[in-house]
């Protein structure tokens, strides 16, 4: 857990620069749903200092990866990661946070490369905790797991279904990462923006889109030289301006 004087300064950094939302992501190592039962009792232990730390920061969203399915089925999988964060929110309250499930891109056997699967995963948890429960997109993800958010009429479509199978209005935060592979190629690999499959002109139309107003859009780009941070971040910005 941070120190006292730690969570005091970085709340008074947050106040000074009008830091918000504050969205945190849980450790990748994290399997809820695993088959191996040490490493889902592992998991739930770590997923529960990921919901303390977070509380005690005073994060507004909490993004985690749904897991793994591996040695069990999509269905049974499902209920054990509603299994697992019900136990790892045993007792505790929100105060605050929120929990976003991340779509993925199909490598693997990885959980939630359709929103259908998300949307699964929220209903089957949802029931069992006090923690309110939402949807983090990964335009990477989204991209290789199939969604061609790359086209105009890509988007809108991608836009469509999400709105009808979860809702967009629970999708408060958008990871805006190009592509480093193809349409389809169920590959996490992110890349610039503009630098990737995806490309600069399809960034341009989301963050414009009106139905994608008032999300918070985070960038996961590559960083291989000093000052790339500062760099994707103005990229964005200026796309957003035009």
């Amino acid at each position: 857990m941070p120190a006292p004087a730690d969570i005091q300064k970085f709340s008074e950094l947050r106040t000074a620069y009008d830091l918000r939302p504050l969205v945190i992501h849980d450790n990748y190592l994290i399997n809820l749903p695993a088959a191996d039962r040490e490493v889902r009792r592992k998991s739930i232990v770590a997923f529960r200092g990921e919901l303390q730390r977070a509380a005690a920061i005073g994060a507004d969203y909490l993004v985690a990866h749904p897991g793994s399915y591996r040695g069990q089925t999509v269905d049974s999988s499902i209920a054990a990661f509603a299994g697992s964060l019900e136990a790892a929110a045993d007792g505790l309250t929100p105060q605050g946070v929120t929990l976003l499930l991340e779509c993925t891109a199909g490598q693997g056997s990885s959980l939630g490369r359709t929103l259908e699967e998300l949307a699964r995963l929220r209903d089957a948890a949802a029931p069992r905790t006090a923690l309110p429960i939402g949807f983090c997109l990964d335009t990477c993800h989204l991209f290789a797991a199939g969604y061609d958010v790359s086209s105009h009429d890509g988007l809108e479509a991608t836009l469509d279904e999400a709105e009808r199978i979860l809702g967009l209005e629970n999708i408060p935060v958008i990871h805006a990462n190009d592509s480093k592979t193809p349409l389809g190629s169920r590959r996490d690999r992110h890349e610039k923006i503009g630098k990737g499959y995806i490309g600069e002109e399809a960034f341009r139309r989301m963050v414009t889109n009106l139905r994608l107003q008032g999300k918070a859009f985070l960038l996961e780009t590559p960083v291989e030289e000093d000052g790339d941070e500062e760099r994707s971040v103005h990229h964005l910005w200026q796309l957003a301006r035009q």
